[in-house]
Formats: C-alpha cells, structure tokens, sequence
C-alpha cells in the first residue's frame, strides 16, 4: 500500500477520515459482533481512531496496525497509558494493558503478532487501499485472522466524482472479495458526510462478514 502517500497526510494533517467521536455505525452495531469482556477485536488501519477507546472501554483486548507512528503514540497519550515498546519483524510494537498497537506495514502482520482473534473492525482500511491492492488485502486480513467475524463500513459512491481515498468500495466489490470466506449482509445504509458526502452523494455503509466454517 502507499506508505508514503499516508505519511504525508499524516504529516500535513490531511486527516478527514479521523472522526471526532466513536463512529455511530459501530456503537450501534456492535453487538452483531457477538463479543464479551476479555475477547479479542483487530483494527487494521487504526489510525488513531476513537473508536479504540469505545472498543477498549467494552472491556475487550484491542490490537492494530498503523502505517504512522505518531498516531500510534498519540492513542497511548490520550489514554494516559505508558506502552511498552518493542521491535517485531519489522514492525513496532506499542502494548499497554488491553491495547497492543503496531507501527508499521499491515502486510508485515503475520498471525503470531495477533494470536486469536475474534472479530475484525474495518472502518476505515479497505476503502483506503487502492482497488488493485484489494484482493491482496483481503486475502491477507482473512490469513492473520482466520476469517474471523467483521464488521465493515465503506463507502458506495461514483468513482468518476472524486479521487481516493476514501474510494468507493460497494456491496458488489465487497462481495468479490470476501464472498469465498463470508456470508455477507448489509445492515444500515446512510448518506456520508464529510468530503465524500459534500461531494459525491456517498452512501455511508455497514456491512457484517459471517465466516461460512
């Protein structure tokens, strides 16, 4: 994926896809997820996302991955939580109690940096990644979770009216991608807002992934 692209946005403080709040499609959707205390969420792409928080305040063993370290550092910060920091294959390794997050390349992820995992959150990761690097996303998101139960927002939009990200990613692409591994259903469907609402007309997506075994 492009690293460089997101560092720069990072960087410039380009950063429309960070929501002020938790995003109310997962609140209100979460329990679909079938998740107790103690359980374990994967959130690739995490950015610093206060969706962390909400996820970490359920009581539930929180784990991501994200290209830029200072989001990494800045979730710990506004948390008030000291990581213990170590290196991975690459990859840096930010652990506090619940909250293990990594700095680094998604693909660089193998399923021993995850262990078990329970159920998968993608707000804000597939419709960042370009529609050429999608099957290999997907592939890779169901090797290092073992096709784990996801819960997935995207963006259903014409193409042609803006450049990604976020790109549009409608229910027919997810269904290509996933449709060998989960059943897929739709569950809430809303107008965008932000940039990709302003300017396209988006539909704002929640879409629930069921493993088939």
């Amino acid at each position: 994926m492009e690293q460089e692209f997101w560092q720069a946005r990072w960087r410039e403080n380009r950063i429309g896809f960070h929501e002020a709040a938790p995003n109310t499609l997962l609140t209100r959707h979460f329990p679909l997820l079938d998740l107790e205390a103690g359980q374990s969420v994967f959130v690739p792409l995490c950015g610093k996302a206060l969706d962390l928080d909400w996820l970490l305040s359920l009581g539930l063993c929180v784990t991501g991955v994200e290209f830029h370290q200072g989001a990494v550092e800045e979730v710990f910060a506004r948390l008030g939580l000291t990581p213990e920091v170590t290196q991975a294959d690459g990859l840096t390794r930010f652990q506090s109690g619940d909250l293990t997050l990594y700095a680094g390349d998604f693909f660089a992820l193998s399923p021993a940096h995850l262990d078990k995992v329970d159920a998968v959150y993608d707000r804000a990761a597939l419709v960042a990644v370009k529609p050429q690097d999608r099957q290999a996303y997907a592939a890779h998101l169901n090797r290092i979770t073992g096709t784990a139960r996801q819960l997935l927002i995207g963006f259903d939009y014409d193409q042609s009216l803006m450049d990604g990200p976020p790109f549009s990613v409608p229910g027919s692409a997810v269904r290509a991608l996933y449709q060998d591994s989960h059943g897929i259903t739709l569950i809430e469907e809303r107008a965008a807002a932000g940039r990709v609402g302003a300017r396209c007309n988006a539909l704002e997506q929640a879409l629930l992934l069921t493993p088939l075994t």
